[in-house]
């Protein structure tokens, strides 16, 4: 017997037991991921990368773009809190890890499988995460804008959606601080 084993230490790593048996969470979410009718789940994750997408357009994904998305997928999406968590996350990960490559091929999807309701849904929700730090940066509008055309929407969409966020974008804070300098 070790001396950490005498004061009841574990020289075994805690984590790597946690790995063997994965956790109640884990099943009930993969369950409810499996269980999920195929569309809706293709529907659900483009959805939910492309969020990350624009979160991750100036290349950095903020703690508040990443509990706007979850709430978003989870309101959207009609999932319980943990599945919406996980899908969120797993949108994340994919967009941090694939996004040059991925961007255009999954929109294109969204696209495809979506209702002109839903894309309008979504360009909203996109301006919801990109202003959900209280900012909207130039590169995440101007990936916004890129998605719309993606998506075939009308410029004046865009413009609606956008209007609705002008507080938040820093272009028109920039300006409207020069003037009042």
């Amino acid at each position: 017997m070790g001396i950490l084993e005498l004061f009841g230490i574990n020289r075994k790593d805690p984590w790597e037991e946690r790995q063997e048996t994965p956790s109640d969470t884990v099943r009930k979410i993969t369950a409810q991921l499996n269980d999920m009718d195929r569309e809706q789940a293709k529907y659900i994750a483009s959805f939910a990368y492309v969020l990350g997408r624009v979160a991750h357009a100036d290349l950095d994904i903020s703690d508040e773009e990443t509990v706007e998305m979850e709430r978003i997928v989870q309101r959207l999406g009609g999932l319980p809190e943990e599945q919406s968590i996980l899908v969120a996350q797993l949108a994340k990960t994919q967009a941090l890890l694939f996004g040059g490559t991925e961007n255009f091929v999954v929109t294109k999807e969204f696209n495809r499988i979506a209702t002109r309701e839903q894309k309008l849904a979504l360009l909203s929700c996109l301006y919801a995460v990109s202003a959900s730090d209280q900012s909207i940066s130039a590169v995440e509008d101007n990936e916004i804008r890129r998605i719309t055309q993606e998506l075939h929407l009308d410029h004046e969409d865009f413009i609606v959606a956008r209007s609705a966020y002008r507080d938040h974008l820093e272009v028109l804070k920039k300006s409207s601080n020069d003037t009042n300098s």
